[in-house]
């Protein structure tokens, strides 16, 4: 095997796997449509292309956080409709009115928005946000009436057109919690309020990617999936298979030291491990300057078609493996140069595997891989390095 062969470090995109969870996920939202979450650099995947295959695939929205996410899908030539949610009072509105993007409002950004649309004699696109219980951004319902009432007085002023009302659900991923409910009755309370006020509701979404799976009564026009479209299981007790989604990303790299050493060798910062037989240790070059959790001790490795746990702690730019046998270095069976895959893959460990070992979340494993890592996009059985 030629032992140079392989990326340093790599987060390979499986565009194609995209495409078919976005049509998966159409497919259980019909006959709402399908918003594509890829804020945070499409957790991780690279916002451009992935919206690009996710707007193929059938997605009608793309969903991001900042204004900034959104103008620069629109500088790279992306024109089907972005909403942008969440604001501080240093957001460039003008910069969203101008590059039409959709506005999330939970209440003070309204005048904000409006100064920006009378500025540029042109109407804001805007879909006005209630809290229905999750705590966050979003209008209280003891001001919604209010606020109802202002984006009337501006859209008869032809500042804003309200397009759209939301809200976003706190446990649809656990669909036995009664809170999903009341958070349903209060966002059609709120739908009826703004229709009674004479705004003309397009689109009204509430539900994510659990609620996508697990509450149709949620779908209303539009659901909003992020973690779904990348292959992940938002869902404690199925994985993505259940769910007929594929894991989009694969994150490699490559055995970049092997040693032998004895029993009682202690391994990386602290000693917190030590070897409890003679046996190889196989230095994997990625740490948490990397996106890896410092935390994640015992997680998986693949190598070689076997699996070994991280031991000892993990550093800014390298973790270790222990290979559990000698004759592993400095010889023709030596790991050395060989791939280690992290996670993602046929046969490779989980993100829910680091993700258990990180006591975290699916999402955060794959979101945090850091632009030190290469993403290469593959595509019809093809490997593109096209970044962006």
């Amino acid at each position: 095997m030629d032992r140079v062969s392989f990326p340093e470090r790599v987060a390979e995109i499986d565009l194609d796997a995209l495409r078919h969870n976005v049509r998966q996920l159409r497919d259980v939202a019909h006959p709402a449509r399908v918003m594509a979450v890829v804020k945070a650099d499409a957790y991780g995947h690279g916002a451009v292309p992935v919206a690009r295959a996710a707007l193929e695939a059938g997605a009608a929205w793309l969903g991001v956080a900042h204004v900034s996410e959104g103008v620069a899908l629109r500088r790279a030539g992306i024109e089907a409709p972005i909403l942008a949610w969440l604001h501080t009072a240093g957001t460039d509105f003008t910069a969203g009115v101008e590059h039409g993007l959709d506005l999330g409002i939970s209440g003070w950004e309204l005048e904000h928005i409006v100064a920006s649309a009378r500025e540029l004699e042109r109407p804001a696109i805007v879909h006005l946000k209630i809290d229905t219980g999750l705590g966050r951004n979003g209008c209280p319902p003891d001001k919604w009436d209010a606020l109802l009432s202002r984006a009337v007085e501006y859209q008869e002023e032809g500042l804003i057109r309200v397009v759209g009302i939301f809200s976003h659900l706190a446990v649809a991923d656990e669909p036995a919690r009664p809170e999903t409910d009341l958070q349903v009755h209060a966002f059609r309370e709120a739908v009826a309020a703004a229709e009674n006020a004479g705004i003309d509701v397009e689109v009204r979404h509430l539900a994510n990617t659990p609620a996508t799976f697990s509450r149709p009564d949620c779908h209303f026009d539009l659901v909003r999936v992020g973690l779904g479209i990348y292959g992940l299981s938002p869902f404690a007790d199925q994985g993505s298979a259940d769910l007929g989604l594929k894991p989009v990303m694969t994150f490699s790299t490559v055995v970049s030291h092997c040693k032998e050493v004895p029993a009682g060798q202690g391994v990386s910062y602290g000693y917190a491990y030590r070897t409890q037989k003679a046996t190889t240790l196989g230095l994997i070059p990625v740490g948490y300057g990397d996106g890896v959790p410092r935390i994640a001790t015992g997680a998986p490795v693949l190598v070689e078609g076997r699996m070994y746990p991280v031991v000892g702690r993990i550093a800014m730019d390298q973790l270790v493996v222990d290979f559990g046998a000698t004759g592993l270095a400095d010889t023709p069976n030596s790991l050395l140069g060989r791939r280690a895959v992290l996670f993602g893959g046929a046969g490779a460990p989980a993100v829910e595997d680091w993700a258990a070992a990180a006591q975290t979340i699916n999402y955060e494993i794959v979101t945090r891989i850091s632009d030190r890592v290469e993403r290469v996009y593959l595509e019809a059985s093809r490997e593109s390095d096209d970044d962006a």
